[in-house]
């Protein structure tokens, strides 16, 4: 029975449903990544060398660590922290070098006020302290401000990404919409019916079939006198 059944199938007028293939063809938004494109990479390799993220998120594949990778990362860590200015050094000295020091004295209690240092000493360090040579930078800067701050933010930028910025900062030019002959045909028609008064256009069912409110007519009306008018 089942046989028969798929004879009659096989004889039926009905076409069977097949699956287009999946186009190749790459389709690019952007003319300018069009004209960057190197076919023979791959997408991840293609926005690589542009200078462009593939996705947000963490990669999902395709970048394994290897463990010539991970250990040079590792080198790469030590070697950073070791010349932070920000590092720990567990080792602290055994002795303390001692030095006099000229202070200022409140004359009726006899405090402390202030320790007066002669200019050009160099202050000791003898606890490590993390914050000591930023003390010093600030002291003879006299606040002013850092220079590193007027670097180029740019720089390590390919050429594709600054086009692409400065066409985001340019912002989006709207087009001006067109009338098509037939919408300019119907727009006349009203006007030579009803003028001005957009309430009757609205309510003209033969020549407003599809029901246009009076804001969509009189916004159409205007544009079409503004594009005659010039």
């Amino acid at each position: 029975m089942g046989r028969e059944l798929q004879k009659k199938k096989n004889r039926s007028s009905l076409n069977r449903v097949k699956r287009k293939p999946k186009s190749k063809k790459k389709h690019f938004g952007n003319p300018i990544i069009a004209a960057n494109w190197d076919k023979s990479l791959t997408l991840s390799q293609n926005y690589k060398k542009l200078g462009l993220a593939v996705g947000l998120n963490r990669p999902t594949g395709g970048t394994e660590k290897t463990i010539q990778i991970l250990k040079a990362q590792e080198e790469q860590d030590a070697a950073k922290s070791k010349n932070s200015k920000l590092s720990i050094n567990p080792k602290l000295p055994s002795t303390m070098a001692i030095r006099e020091a000229r202070v200022e004295r409140d004359p009726e209690t006899g405090e402390i006020l202030r320790v007066i240092e002669d200019e050009g000493l160099v202050r000791d360090n003898p606890l490590h302290d993390l914050l000591n040579e930023f003390d010093e930078e600030d002291d003879q800067d006299g606040g002013e401000e850092d220079e590193t701050t007027n670097e180029d933010s740019s720089v390590g930028r390919t050429e594709v990404v600054r086009q692409l910025e400065s066409i985001a900062a340019a912002g989006e030019s709207k087009k001006p919409r067109h009338q098509s002959a037939r919408e300019i045909e119907w727009v006349e028609a009203l006007v030579q019916r009803h003028g001005d008064d957009y309430d009757k256009m609205f309510m003209d069912r033969k020549l407003n079939p599809m029901q246009q409110s009076a804001g969509q007519i009189k916004k159409r009306v205007l544009q079409w006198r503004k594009s005659t008018a010039s």
